[in-house]
Order: structure tokens, then C-alpha cells, then sequence
């Protein structure tokens, strides 16, 4: 597999995992995948591409619910990643991915219209709850030709209040990265913040 780009990502997560996998005590192999049903990329391991500060702030919401259930010692942290990407990224900011979205959205439309079920609903709120992207990407996943053939999928998101009056600019527009497959994590460090 050749790695024709390097990406720096960070990763918003509670202490105890970061001095884990920092230090050893958990390998990357073991590092534990987001499998939510509303993860916008379906099941991964989460990253902001070029964005410690908005893991940072991930981690400290996270901490802070944490904290609301009980888990006083609750301290957010930040693991930055080297990931190497390769040919086999489902780019979702690549106009040629597409048609394999539509196509298996289509195909799980017509799985839930013959048991007479219907489709689950992104909510996209306060929320952000994408439920139906998640299952459209995962259920990519499970087409013969398309399982195993990516590692990561990364797409763009426009997220957030308006920066200003009548902007397009979004305050929390990112690049996110789910990394499916761990063996394209290079290496991991501490980021300073």
C-alpha cells in the first residue's frame, strides 16, 4: 500500500485512553472504534483533520457529561495521530464516491421497503444525530466489493452558526476522518494546546 498523503488528525477522548495508547498500555489494534448509529461516517475511530482545537473542545463536552453522570474525575485529553492515507480513502469530498453512496442508499431503500420499514432520519440539530448517512455508509461496508477495500472514509462538514450575518461560513467547519482500519496510524503523540 503506498501513502501518497500524510495527514496530521487529533483525536478528542478522556485521559485515561490517551495515557493508554501514549504510553503503550493499550496498542492502536486495540483502540477502541466509535460504533454509534449516528456517527456521520459510520463506524470508526474519530479524527479532525488539521483540528486540535476542535478535539479539544470535543473532549472537554465530553468530560463535562461525564462529569453530570457521576465521574468527578473526569479529565478530557487529545491524542494526535500521523495517518497515512492512501488510495484506499472513501473520500467523501471527491465528486467520484458519490454514485457508490447513492447506490447502496438505494439499495437499502429497497431493503427497508420490503419488510415495510422505513428509513431512519438524520436529525440534524443541536443534535447532530446522522442516522441515515451512518447507515448508508456502514451498509457500503457490507457490499462484497466494498468491504475491506477502504480504510478511512473522510468528508467535509459545514457545521455550526453562521460566522457572521448572511455568512456561508459555518463556526465549526471541519474535515473529519474515520479511521476503519488502525494500520494506517503512523504514529501518535501529545499535541501542546
Amino acid at each position: 500500500m503506498n501513502f501518497p498523503r500524510v495527514v496530521i488528525g487529533y483525536h478528542g477522548c478522556l485521559e485515561p485512553l490517551a495515557s493508554d495508547l501514549l504510553t503503550g498500555r493499550k496498542s492502536v489494534a486495540d483502540w477502541p472504534a466509535s460504533k454509534n448509529d449516528w456517527d456521520w461516517l459510520g463506524e470508526g475511530i474519530y479524527f479532525w483533520e488539521h483540528g486540535p482545537s476542535r478535539a479539544k473542545r470535543w473532549a472537554e463536552n465530553k468530560a463535562r457529561k461525564v462529569k453530570v453522570k457521576g465521574k468527578k474525575n473526569a479529565k478530557p485529553a487529545v491524542v494526535g495521530a500521523i495517518i497515512l492515507l492512501g488510495s484506499d480513502v472513501l473520500d467523501l469530498t471527491d465528486v467520484r464516491f458519490a454514485p457508490m453512496l447513492a447506490e447502496s442508499y438505494e439499495l437499502l431503500a429497497e431493503r427497508y421497503r420490503a419488510a415495510g420499514l422505513e428509513l431512519p432520519e438524520n436529525e440534524i440539530s443541536d443534535r447532530k444525530r446522522h442516522y441515515l448517512d451512518c447507515l448508508v455508509i456502514n451498509s457500503l461496508f457490507s457490499i462484497p466489493d466494498i468491504r475491506g477495500k477502504y480504510s478511512v472514509v473522510r468528508g467535509a462538514f459545514e457545521e455550526g452558526e453562521p460566522v457572521f450575518p448572511g455568512a456561508t461560513i459555518r463556526k465549526e467547519t471541519h474535515i473529519q476522518l474515520a479511521v476503519r482500519d488502525p494500520s494506517v496510524i503512523g504514529g501518535l503523540f501529545r499535541p501542546v494546546l
